[in-house]
This record gives C-alpha cells, sequence and structure tokens, in this order.
C-alpha cells in the first residue's frame, strides 16, 4: 500500500469514496532489614495495564473528510522510560468520529505516570465542498499543503496515570487547530492551508457498563466480517478514501447481545458489512452490544457511507458520497442509483416511535447532507465514469452536527432545540441545487433530546451556546429533525 503522500490526485468531481487476558499485576515485595530495628519494608513493583488506543474529533462541520495516517505512538514516562503504543503505518478518518471514539490499537503497558507524547504521521489530506458559482453542481477540494514543515503534535492536558487491569487513551484530533481553514473552499485546487494535526491525547476510565464514549461505549462501528469464530468476530474497519491503513476489531458477543437483519453470530460470513457498537470491556476487550447487517448478500459488493452531496429523484442517484468505503478503488465510484433501493433507517436507535413526529426515511425525502449507507450488488467496473450503480439497500446513519442554540422548548416528552447551523454546512450549501426536496430552513435543525441522551457538556444547553448534536437527521416534510443520542460542547464556527 502507498502512503498517502504517493496515492493518486483525488482531486475530481466524483471521488470514492485480542481479546486480550485479563493483565494479572505481579507484585513482588523486596524485605530489606532496617538498622538495629529488625523491622521490615515493602516496595510494589508496577504491573502492566492493557490499553486500548481510541481515534477521536472536535470539529465544527467544516470539513467533511480528515483521514490521518500515522506511523507511530509514543508515550514518555515522568523518569524518562518511553513505551510504543502501536509502530507501524495505521489510520482513521476522523470527521465521522466528531465527539465519539474509534478503537485503533490494544496494547499491554507498564503502569506508570506518562507526561508527554509524540507521534509521526504518513499523510493526510483534508477535505472540504462546496458549490460552484452556477449553484447547479458542486465540487470537492482537498487542501493544498501551505508554508511550513508539516508535523504532528499530541498533547497531554494533564499527566496521565496508567493503572488498573484496562483503560483507555483517547486520540482526539483538533480539526480547526490541525487544518485551520478561512474563508472556506474554493473552486479549483488552490487552497493553501498548513496542514500539521494536532491531537490531545486523553484517558478513558472503562465503565462496569459504557453508555457513551465519554466511558467505554463505541457507536456506529462499521466493516466488514473477515472471520467468525464460536462467540466471536473479526472485522475490517472500512478504508476511507486515502486511507489504506485502517485497524482491524475482535468482538465478542454475547446472550445480551443485539442482532438486527439476521438472527445471530451464525448469520454472520466473511465479507458482509456489519454496522455495530461495542463496549469496552474490564480486561480492555471488545463485546458487541449491537449488531447490524442491512444488507446479507456479499456478492459483487460495493458499499459507501457518508453524507450525501446531491440527491436528485427524478434522476435516481445519490452523488458523491464521503468518507468511508469497503471495497477495490479501482472498482467503485460513490454514485449510486437509489430509486429501487430497500430504504432503512440505523437500528442504533429504538425512541423512532416516540418522537413527536413520523420518523421516515425514502428515496422521495432525501436530501443532501444527510448521513447514508448505500450498498449495492451490481458487477463491478472500471473507472471513474459517472455512472450510477443499483443500489440494494440506503441506510439513514447517524451524523454529528455543530451549530447556535436559537430556542429551546418542549415536544411529546422531548426537549426540542432549534440549532444554527453555519453557512458552510452540507446541508445549509446544497439546499439550493436542482430536483432534491425543498427544505424550509435549510440552515437550522430542531433536534429532540429525551431522558436517554448522554449529555457530555461541561455546562446547560442554553440559547446562544454552541454544541455538537450526535443524531438521526430527518426530512421531516421540508424541516430538519434529529433524534439525539448525545451532546457535546461545540467548536467556534
Amino acid at each position: 500500500m502507498a502512503p498517502l503522500s504517493s496515492c493518486p490526485d483525488r482531486h475530481c468531481r466524483f471521488p470514492f469514496f485480542c481479546s486480550l487476558s485479563i493483565v494479572a499485576i505481579v507484585l513482588s515485595a523486596a524485605f530489606v532489614t532496617g538498622c538495629g530495628s529488625g523491622g521490615t519494608s515493602s516496595t510494589t513493583v508496577p504491573g502492566n495495564t492493557n490499553v486500548v488506543v481510541l481515534a477521536s474529533s472536535t470539529a465544527n462541520d467544516q470539513l467533511v473528510e480528515f483521514p490521518v495516517a500515522l506511523k507511530n505512538l509514543t508515550l514518555t514516562s515522568q523518569s524518562g522510560k518511553t513505551v510504543t503504543l502501536f509502530s507501524g503505518l495505521l489510520s482513521a478518518e476522523f470527521i465521522h468520529l466528531n465527539g465519539n471514539v474509534e478503537p485503533l490499537e490494544t496494547i499491554r503497558i507498564p503502569q506508570d505516570t506518562y507526561t508527554s507524547a509524540s507521534a509521526t504521521y504518513d499523510g493526510t489530506d483534508p477535505v472540504c465542498m462546496g458549490l460552484q458559482t452556477d449553484s447547479t453542481s458542486f465540487f470537492i477540494d482537498g487542501a493544498i499543503n501551505g508554508p511550513g514543515t508539516p508535523s504532528v503534535t499530541v498533547n497531554l492536558p494533564a499527566p496521565i496515570e496508567v493503572t488498573g487491569t484496562a483503560m483507555g487513551l483517547v486520540l482526539n484530533l483538533q480539526v480547526s487547530q490541525s487544518a485551520p481553514f478561512s474563508g472556506g473552499c474554493v473552486q479549483g485546487f488552490t487552497l493553501p492551508v498548513a496542514i500539521s494535526p494536532v491531537f490531545n491525547l486523553t484517558p478513558l476510565a472503562i465503565a462496569t457498563q459504557p453508555t457513551n464514549s465519554a466511558n467505554g461505549k463505541a457507536l456506529g462501528l462499521q466493516g466488514t466480517i473477515a472471520s467468525t469464530s464460536g462467540s466471536g468476530f473479526t472485522v475490517t474497519a472500512p478504508i476511507g478514501y486515502f486511507n489504506g491503513y485502517s485497524p482491524t476489531w475482535q468482538v465478542s458477543t454475547s446472550g445480551s447481545t443485539l442482532f438486527q437483519g439476521i438472527s445471530g453470530i451464525s448469520g454472520l460470513s466473511t465479507g458482509m458489512p456489519v454496522d455495530m457498537d461495542v463496549a469496552l470491556q474490564a480486561d480492555g476487550s471488545l463485546l458487541a452490544t449491537r449488531v447490524a447487517v442491512y444488507n446479507a448478500d456479499s456478492t459483487n459488493l460495493g458499499l459507501s457511507s457518508g453524507q450525501v452531496i446531491s440527491a436528485d429523484p427524478s434522476q435516481s442517484s445519490v452523488n458523491g458520497l464521503t468518507t468511508q468505503m469497503v471495497g477495490d478503488i479501482s472498482t467503485m465510484y460513490d454514485v449510486f442509483g437509489y430509486a429501487t433501493a430497500a430504504s432503512q433507517i440505523s437500528g442504533q436507535f429504538t425512541n423512532l416511535q416516540n418522537l413527536p413526529f413520523v420518523a421516515t426515511f425514502n428515496a422521495a425525502s432525501t436530501v443532501a447532507g444527510q448521513n447514508v449507507l448505500v450498498t449495492s450488488n451490481a458487477p463491478p467496473v472500471d473507472g471513474f465514469e459517472p455512472l450510477p450503480l443499483p443500489s440494494v439497500t440506503m441506510t439513514l446513519m447517524p451524523q454529528t452536527i455543530n451549530g447556535t442554540v436559537s430556542a429551546i422548548s418542549a415536544s411529546g416528552g422531548f426537549t426540542t432545540y432549534t440549532v444554527t447551523l453555519a453557512a458552510y454546512d452540507v446541508f445549509a450549501e446544497f439546499s439550493g441545487q436542482p430536483g432534491q426536496p425543498a427544505l424550509t430552513s435549510p440552515s437550522t435543525v430542531v433536534v429532540y433530546a429525551d431522558s436517554n441522551t448522554q449529555m457530555l457538556i461541561s455546562s446547560s444547553v442554553d440559547v446562544g451556546g454552541v454544541f455538537r448534536f450526535y443524531g438521526l437527521v430527518f426530512n421531516n416534510n421540508g424541516t430538519l429533525s434529529m433524534d439525539c443520542a448525545q451532546v457535546n460542547d461545540g467548536v467556534a464556527e
């Protein structure tokens, strides 16, 4: 696999898109005879801890992709000792992880207090999108690295104490600092941005029963089945565009694992795409709490997920899906015909019937900006011809929006937040394209939060505040409405 810096030019109108056992803490006592006292004292030798490295990001809505490939990640302790968390190329696409987490690697390291970290990287390619001046077509523009020497920075906001049987370390990409876009996208390929990834590395304590991204729950992991064995299976994470070194997850199941689209683990087969939620366990292993299969046929599989750029039911195609992709880059597009596809909604949410509006998703209501997962079983074709592949399924998936709260109300047992989006948000930017359903206010999303919504915020949600909301975005008769699962502090727009 070529490094990112040597991959082909991506600027085209239609781009593609162990289990480890519990570590015994070894204690040894060194008995030393005290001078003249005949007493003894003991010294504890530190043991090891299973550390799960998790990718995450903190971002507004300006970019649609930000893949980063790292060569290594190293910690240094207060005594100057170093440990390597991983070496060899490993990558993730960080925008779809905005406010959420995704496991990258699990490693056993010595218990100690670590005060600094460093990393080197192989390449990156942040992407923004916009409309052409005639407002009838879109463009996708990757940033061109500006002045200065690219580098990667890993900040520790506070020393990290590695202790216990297992814990997490969250590698959180600070997107605005890493790629400081000013003025948004431009037409053409002349966008000089000084790209130097900046990460914050923070500890994560694993809850007994994780419920959110802050205590060990990873939501909506997508990939394809690499193998199955007994009550467990291995998933290969998707390949984001320009992002060829994705992680592999070894996952176990239990009697409480919820299977959707299949009856159980026996229904999984090699090559099958899955969408799953996993909970970190006390030993750092991954337990699937939900496994969803939206298309059980892996024959000639074509799969892509990300935000819709152009939705036109009259042309029966979705153009320009971004971020994740599974399959051979040379034989895939991101243009799918969806007029006859089975429309589905992510199984991650169980409260749709309680919403005070009818939560529907179908070809006629699809709008640019919605996050979808599309599958096709059409025979592969060569090249990048903008011809639609016939879709078998199209599934509405959760996404994160960043915006300013302009009003707070209540409706049918839900708290509603009216959220104003930035002008560069995909919903707002692409709403004027011809052919797609009209939106009453494309720069506004009404967010519905109930008692199960995870509030991972430093202060209460108030009017005028900027927050990130994670959930399913529906076209509710022309009004963008979100069923919200999680709220995080926002990012300046």
